[in-house]
């Protein structure tokens, strides 16, 4: 009887333990498929972001540097069939035709379907009718770098391209500017050709044209007369390193930012900047500016931000305004700090908002300050004399 019950107690003890032993299983196994569906978890957030990234690259069309769009690495090295043989239109982007850096002679005839044509950095000294047929629809043209010349622009090329939004065609040859260009165009690039004469209906009815680069040319003030008027969008005109003697006349109301360095400014028309009510920022170093050509007042409105008057002929500080936050004056002639052109009257509401005065190359220095500058330049935290 007693070996009867010790037998019962080991068969239960036996069956609890098997138990046991089913239940740790069973925990084993849910908690290994926990860690399986986590796993999963992370992996798809994974692949979610790497997907992500892989869009964002393939939408990404170009890198911004300097002053060109400079076309992506492709991803792939493979093209889509519809592509001309001298290039490459990446699959991940198939409406980007890159020939770029070929060194090209010419250019290829454009297949149907492409927006996006990258020539730059060739040897392409002309443009043939007939190649731009099949893309009359095109987008964005990137011709800088090449050695193209305006009497080799065929009619019914670019005049053809109706849809076009960008056309960078900076240090080529152009006497002239191409055209007739596209009432579609919101950026335009001719920087460094030989410029000498922009006829003023060439961007005539442009009313998207925001960027407008024509910096270093042979442009005159006479050659430019009215060539910038009726431009709605323009926020951006850069006139510099060309002959002007003047501001380009006409600019429209809407420009932010007046760039004409590097030319043969004497003189600064009465009213100017008042016909520019929110003009941020205006450069003309490195011209001939004096005293006698800057009217009373000419640069004292509230919407500038930044005056870059440096290396001119001036032998006085200019009247600004309040506002101002950064002028730059090295390299004149200036032999007094007239602290009344900053500031009319200095009090606890009523001083510069400049950061940045610059006033080096002059014949002044720290001790010409006059004794209220700490009042009047609060803000500022660099002055520079020497």
């Amino acid at each position: 009887m007693p070996q009867n019950n010790t037998q019962d107690k080991l068969s239960m003890m036996d069956a609890t333990l098997a138990e046991g032993l089913e239940e740790l299983s069973r925990a084993q196994r849910d908690k290994q498929e926990d860690s399986i569906q986590l796993s999963c978890a992370a992996m798809f957030a994974l692949g979610f972001f790497l997907l992500a990234g892989l869009l964002c690259q393939s939408l990404a069309q170009y890198d911004y540097y300097d002053e060109y769009y400079v076309p992506s690495a492709p991803l792939e090295a493979s093209s889509s069939p519809i592509c001309a043989q001298e290039c490459e239109c990446p699959l991940h982007f198939p409406t980007a035709m890159y020939c770029n850096e070929r060194n090209l002679k010419f250019i290829p005839i454009v297949p149907t379907g492409i927006k996006y044509l990258y020539l730059q950095n060739n040897y392409i000294e002309e443009i043939k009718a007939g190649v731009f047929d099949n893309v009359t629809d095109l987008r964005w043209l990137v011709l800088d770098n090449n050695n193209i010349t305006s009497d080799k622009i065929q009619s019914g090329t670019i005049d053809k391209l109706s849809k076009l939004e960008k056309l960078l065609f900076s240090y080529n040859k152009l006497t002239k500017p191409p055209g007739p260009l596209s009432k579609s165009l919101d950026e335009l690039k001719l920087i460094g050709n030989q410029l000498s004469s922009f006829p003023a209906s060439t961007l005539s009815g442009m009313e998207n044209l925001t960027t407008l680069h024509l910096s270093k040319n042979k442009l005159t003030t006479e050659s430019v007369t009215g060539a910038f008027k009726g431009l709605k969008s323009l926020v951006l005109l850069d006139v510099s390193e060309n002959k002007l003697k003047k501001l380009p006349s006409g600019v429209p109301p809407s420009l932010l930012m007046l760039y004409a360095d590097n030319n043969e400014i004497d003189s600064i028309p009465g009213g100017y900047l008042a016909k520019l009510p929110v003009l941020q920022y205006l450069r003309v170093s490195h011209n001939k500016l004096v005293d006698t050509g800057v009217p009373a007042g000419v640069f004292n409105v509230s919407s500038l931000l930044e005056l870059d008057l440096s290396f001119n002929k001036l032998k006085t500080i200019p009247e600004i305004n309040e506002s101002l936050e950064h002028l730059y004056l090295q390299v004149n002639e200036i032999n007094k700090f007239d602290l009344t052109n900053i500031c009319k009257f200095s009090s606890p509401v009523n001083y510069s908002r400049l950061r940045t005065l610059r006033l080096d190359g002059n014949n002044i220095t720290h001790s010409s300050m006059p004794d209220d500058t700490a009042n009047c330049l609060r803000q500022a935290s660099e002055i520079i004399f020497d």
